[in-house]
């Protein structure tokens, strides 16, 4: 459910959905995204572009609470990131993504790139300068708890989609990161890897069911459902995490 401004323009979106994730090999990756732009629509930041970037930094507890509750599996979880198109992009979204088994909700709140820089240096008030209850949210969450910027991950993206149950497919590859600087607007981010190169992550996300055409398409190129997260993979090196 949207939320607008006076002006008409939209400040947080919610969407509730349903997230399969599949490691696949490089190779795949180029072959798969062959097959997908003659079956589905690219998605329209992509259209044109071999592929786009995103980079998104999160933000966790004083006591690593959201990691923690992924590595260990708990039910109802969540994911608070502030996220951003390549180092170029004059806005950044903030999400935050709360799982109840198969089901996720992901909520976003568009903000200027000046106060999404308030945010990376730790100034959650300019939260409170957005009318809509997300927002607000957001600022008793991360401030109850002492949120604090804890690792950045940017990766490569091509992106599809179908119209039936707002589909979306994804291939990310070449996924890095970096857990001390956190400037993900800096063209010049210094990042590791944390996925081997030769690896991309395959994500189908739906509405509701996924439609049988769309089923049989996709079970082509299926391997084990993995429940890889990118923030884990980017506290690789303070919390020692290896998949």
């Amino acid at each position: 459910m949207p939320f607008f401004t006076k002006g008409g323009d939209i400040l947080a979106n919610e969407v509730l959905r349903q997230e399969h994730k599949f490691l696949i090999s490089i190779d795949e990756c180029y072959r798969y995204r062959m097959l997908f732009r003659q079956l589905f629509k690219e998605d329209k930041y992509a259209k044109g572009k071999d592929c786009y970037e995103v980079r998104s930094l999160y933000f966790d507890s004083i006591d690593d609470n959201d990691f923690t509750e992924k590595l260990d599996g708990v039910y109802l979880r969540k994911k608070i990131r502030l996220r951003t198109y390549g180092s170029n992009s004059n806005f950044a979204l903030l999400e935050m993504k709360q799982k109840q088994g198969d089901l996720q909700k992901k909520r976003s709140l568009k903000m200027s790139k000046e106060d999404a820089i308030q945010l990376i240096k730790g100034n959650y008030a300019v939260l409170l300068n957005y009318s809509d209850p997300f927002s607000k949210e957001c600022y008793a969450i991360m401030t109850m708890h002492c949120y604090r910027p804890i690792s950045v991950v940017s990766y490569h993206r091509k992106a599809f989609y179908a119209d039936g149950n707002k589909t979306r497919i994804t291939l990310d590859y070449n996924i890095v990161a970096n857990e001390c600087n956190f400037d993900i607007f800096s063209p010049t981010l210094s990042q590791y890897s944390v996925l081997n190169p030769h690896l991309a992550l395959l994500e189908v996300k739906y509405n509701g069911f996924l439609q049988s055409y769309l089923k049989d398409v996709i079970n082509t190129c299926m391997k084990s459902q993995s429940s890889m997260s990118k923030y884990c993979l980017a506290r690789t090196v303070s919390k020692h995490y290896l998949f």
